[in-house]
């Protein structure tokens, strides 16, 4: 009885710490994300990860370019200062197509959830929270500023599948952010 709680046990913690890497596309073809995306729904474990204008992962995706060397500069829009301002970041890649590294407030992951590449994309990446060890923000890219309810009820099934409870916290659908365009 006491090995069948010490495998269960280990089973558990060791289900724990593989539940940061969420399940991501198998071949990601880096080339057909190229070009320009929308944020269209942002989604996280922990609210203070996007609740004001200056929260720390509140970006908005503007667009992506691949580089010769299999990375992906991302090109971005933030709001600080009182002002939009744009920025890049340089997303590395790893041994997993759909999974890159990024040097964003400190060490983390991106992970690419889904795609099709001519509609939507949706995307994780760790983000821990003070006090969290496996926080998660997510977020929803459109190609067109078109809102697809259909495509943000599959980002909300996504989101049910991850490892993390994630919700979404803000819907861009309606387009009346401004940092945004």
């Amino acid at each position: 009885m006491k090995c069948l709680l010490l495998a269960l046990g280990l089973a558990l913690v060791c289900g724990l710490q593989a539940a940061t890497v969420p399940l991501t596309i198998e071949d990601l073809d880096i080339r057909q994300v190229a070009g320009t995306w929308h944020s269209m729904a942002m989604a996280a474990s922990d609210i203070s990860l996007l609740d004001s204008e200056t929260a720390p992962l509140r970006v908005y995706v503007q667009e992506l370019r691949p580089t010769p060397g299999d990375n992906l500069e991302i090109i971005l829009r933030k709001w600080e200062n009182h002002a939009c301002i744009e920025g890049n970041i340089m997303a590395q890649r790893t041994e997993d197509p759909a999974v890159f590294t990024v040097d964003y407030q400190g060490e983390r992951k991106i992970s690419v959830l889904d795609t099709d590449y001519t509609h939507y994309m949706f995307f994780c990446m760790e983000a821990p929270a003070p006090g969290m060890e496996n926080g998660m923000m997510c977020q929803y890219l459109a190609r067109t500023l078109k809102a697809d309810n259909e495509v943000m009820e599959k980002f909300d099934r996504a989101l049910q599948t991850l490892p993390v409870h994630i919700r979404i916290i803000l819907d861009l659908t309606q387009g009346k952010e401004q940092c945004r365009v």
